[in-house]
């Protein structure tokens, strides 16, 4: 069912402030939850919903936490979630970080201890719009199965690079495995078979089953060179956030666990560096204009499937699985 932006987002709002939390980070982290949707990433969008809300009624997440940083070296901040929502968390820690960027022109903070930070692109984003180059990475439950293995044992590892060029910035946005755990749930909401090639059931055989394969284990992204980078954020995030390994990490796809995964962010400030952001626009505008292999699908890069994405849905509605909005009312009802 297709249903306006404006009217889930202030129903997110709403279930959000009825949990303490205050209005802006409400909106704050409502405001992620449909971009999502905007983008046409259901899997970080309103299905999370339900599972932030039961986090917080259960004291798993703390709605009016923004997490305290501690500067270890001149640029290098350390954050404690506090198990605060994570959106709320990750853009107050780039708040302090720009604090020192006319100093030093870079920062690093390593979070621990923040509930999931959904879309790793938001942030990016922002990053670029504010002129920043902004790289972000995050961890999670054992999802992926290693190249030449069955068995779950790597996060799903997201990685987010932002690079301002002119009113369309560069955004890329990608897993280190072949989908997100949420778009198999997505799958399974709407119970549609997951095409060939993403994961493998609990005894390791392939499967189009998105309920088997939730039991089973995802497969990374172009065999050995995404396990080796899925594997490489691993040991980044745990190196410097001091969080768990992906095996003993909870609290993300579940409402019983404190969410001990990692997350680790990266500013730059280019205006000091010896080159320039200015022919970077055009580039990326030779690069659309290349000789396309269909005539009728020109040459994109990334950030701009998800800029149209927006657009389309911004105007025709926001395509909602029918269990999950009558599982939103029933929430808004209670």
């Amino acid at each position: 069912m297709k249903l306006q932006p404006t009217g889930l987002r202030e129903l997110a709002v709403t279930l959000l402030e009825r949990r303490n939390a205050p209005t802006e980070s409400a909106r704050l982290q409502a405001d992620l939850l449909i971009e999502a949707e905007l983008r046409g990433l259901p899997s970080h969008g309103l299905q999370r919903l339900p599972l932030i809300l039961s986090r917080l009624d259960k004291g798993l997440a703390d709605a009016r936490a923004r997490g305290s940083g501690i500067w270890r070296r001149q640029a290098f901040l350390s954050m404690d979630g506090e198990r605060g929502l994570g959106p709320v968390v990750v853009l107050n820690a780039m708040r302090i970080m720009r604090s020192i960027l006319g100093e030093t022109g870079i920062a690093v903070a390593a979070i621990r201890n923040a509930n999931h930070i959904g879309m790793l692109a938001y942030y990016a984003e922002a990053a670029a719009r504010d002129g920043l180059i902004g790289i972000v990475m995050s961890t999670s439950e054992a999802l992926v199965h290693p190249f030449g293995g069955t068995e779950a044992m790597l996060g799903t590892n997201p990685l987010a690079i932002g690079i301002p060029s002119g009113d369309r910035p560069f955004v890329l946005d990608l897993a280190t495995s072949v989908v997100s755990m949420g778009k198999i749930n997505n799958h399974a909401l709407r119970d549609m078979p997951i095409p060939e090639g993403w994961a493998v059931d609990g005894e390791g055989r392939p499967t189009t089953d998105p309920h088997a394969a939730k039991a089973g284990a995802i497969a990374p992204f172009g065999g050995a060179k995404g396990y080796g980078l899925g594997l490489a954020i691993e040991l980044l995030v745990a190196a410097l956030a001091g969080s768990d390994f992906a095996p003993d990490v909870h609290g993300t796809l579940d409402d019983t666990h404190p969410a001990n995964k990692g997350d680790l962010l990266v500013l730059i400030d280019p205006a000091g560096a010896s080159g320039t952001l200015g022919p970077l626009a055009a580039y990326l505008d030779r690069l659309r204009l290349s000789r396309p292999v269909n005539p009728a699908s020109p040459v994109t890069v990334p950030g701009d499937g998800a800029r149209a994405r927006r657009a389309a849905t911004a105007e025709a509605g926001i395509d909602l699985p029918q269990p999950l909005y009558e599982h939103l009312m029933a929430l808004e009802a209670a």
